[in-house]
């Protein structure tokens, strides 16, 4: 039996990127994963591999920026599974350079931190009576300015501090909340990145252990402070950025 066996875990993003690999975790540790993202080609592979794995999963298409559409979602997957332990808010896009444009960075923040508030809010009376937990996903970015993402930047910082917050909020509804920060993640989000010898060489020179994160050990982070080891871990913000922060 997996240290989440039996629970219900949605998450958003999980068509690619730390979203699927934190479906895949989840379901490795017996959770029954319920993937949500806009392309459903993407969400179908991810399903595949959890049940590849002889694991459950389940798929919900859903647009963050839609609050009627968040509760829709929230509705038929009440329907389908009468429970949710598990939110993971993995879901987020970028534009860099177009983020200085009013209208490119409205749209980064409408999905990046108020879809996150969307789906926390939307969730907060099934994890209640759970007693569940949440994991946002921000980032390095939300310690350090991004010259080129100002709108990926502030919508970052922004899910830390929306993450202490609810943490507070949510404290008496018996709801932990947490959240990831990682580094430049090998995922095709970070490829600008990490694929850009200019880009990547200044920010490895940073890193100390030397490497970016794998989306792996991004969703092993996640597993573990959804698990009952990290049962008094509330409102932090935990770097998985092989010591970046230090320097």
């Amino acid at each position: 039996m997996g240290a989440l066996s039996g629970k219900i875990a949605w998450i958003t993003g999980g068509g690619s990127g730390i979203g699927q690999a934190a479906a895949l975790e989840l379901a490795k540790g017996g959770a029954t994963v319920v993937v949500s993202g806009r392309r459903e080609a993407a969400l179908s592979e991810t399903q595949s591999l959890i049940n590849e794995a002889g694991s459950k999963s389940d798929a919900q298409a859903v647009d963050l920026t839609d609050r009627e559409a968040v509760d829709r979602a929230h509705k038929a997957i009440l329907a389908r599974h009468t429970r949710v332990d598990i939110l993971v808010n993995c879901a987020g896009i970028i534009h860099r350079g177009a983020e200085h444009g009013p209208v490119a960075f409205a749209d980064v923040l409408d999905v990046n931190l108020t879809g996150t508030m969307r789906m926390c809010s939307a969730a907060r009376p099934l994890l209640s009576a759970a007693r569940g937990a949440i994991v946002n996903t921000a980032s390095m970015l939300s310690f350090f300015g991004g010259g080129l993402v100002p709108a990926y930047s502030a919508s970052k910082g922004g899910v830390a501090q929306l993450t202490k917050s609810l943490a507070i909020a949510y404290a008496a509804d018996r709801i932990r909340v947490n959240a990831i920060a990682p580094t430049v993640t090998l995922t095709p989000m970070g490829e600008m990145a990490w694929g850009d010898p200019a880009k990547s060489g200044p920010m490895l020179a940073r890193i100390p252990l030397g490497r970016f994160a794998k989306p792996r050990q991004v969703a092993e982070s996640v597993a573990y402070l959804l698990s009952d080891k990290a049962d008094m871990i509330h409102g932090a913000i935990l770097p998985v950025d092989g010591g970046f922060l230090t320097t």
